[in-house]
């Protein structure tokens, strides 16, 4: 692991201030080393991430409300009751609105009755990244496309070149409509775009995204690179479907139905 010597001199610094409890600055720097490679230990990590969406698994109202609660509730995302200026990172849609050029015409009545999950697709084509003049989004080598709210200026390109819809912009003041605010993620500011990251924070910490803990298993997440994950074995054993690949996104969110 490196670290520069401007790293190295704000280490020391701080030694010298504040004593570090009488250890030397060789210690200290040894110490946050150390702190530094047990959490990238902990971590999770994939070479792809994908989801699978099994909506057969979703049976109430309440199984929909944990998932999207459990997200928004992470993320701050701000609740806005003007389905104009709303704030979405993960969201319910009906079958025919989250699969429009599906054609599936005998699909169970059952199913076209259901809402759909519906969130960021993180597509290993992301036409979003192509546009962006800022890079605010960008690919993590894992897959995640990932949002810089703060790099973000408010162009709203990603959302125009986003055929899912999974974009929101930040018509209103979104510290004035979260209730309760989790101090561990940052707020977002009025103008910018937000959308959902995976919970690429909470995997960094070795814990899986919020909405997948909460769902009870109707959410499967893991690594598509690997043949053992539960994600490909899922894949490999049932018949599943995504929304808009013939688009040549690619889409890494999958629906078991």
């Amino acid at each position: 692991m490196s670290m520069n010597r401007r790293e190295f001199l704000k280490i020391a610094g701080a030694s010298a201030i504040l004593g570090f409890g009488g250890i030397s600055a060789i210690d200290a720097l040894e110490k946050v080393e150390g702190a530094q490679v047990l959490s990238e230990l902990k971590a999770l990590k994939a070479k792809r991430w994908a989801m699978i969406v099994d909506i057969k698994k979703f049976k109430t109202e309440e199984d929909y409300k944990k998932v999207i609660n459990a997200c928004n509730h992470i993320h701050n995302v701000p609740q806005i009751a003007n389905p104009k200026h709303a704030v979405k990172w993960i969201w319910t849609d009906t079958y025919e609105r989250t699969f429009p050029d599906l054609e599936y015409e005998y699909a169970p009545e059952e199913i076209k009755q259901k809402p759909f999950i519906m969130l960021c697709n993180h597509c290993d084509n992301p036409p979003c990244v192509r546009v962006c003049p800022v890079k605010a989004t960008f690919k993590r080598e894992d897959g995640i496309v990932m949002q810089d709210m703060h790099r973000c200026i408010g162009c709203k390109f990603c959302m125009a070149a986003c055929p899912y819809g999974s974009r929101s912009y930040n018509f209103l003041p979104p510290r004035s409509y979260i209730k309760e605010e989790n101090k561990e993620f940052p707020t977002r500011t009025l103008g910018v775009v937000e959308k959902c990251i995976f919970c690429y924070e909470r995997l960094d910490k070795g814990l899986p995204p919020a909405c997948v803990e909460a769902s009870n298993g109707a959410l499967i997440f893991g690594d598509l690179a690997d043949p053992n994950s539960e994600v490909r074995k899922v894949l490999s054993a049932n018949y599943v479907i995504r929304r808009k690949s013939e688009l040549g996104t690619r889409p890494m969110v999958w629906y078991l139905i």
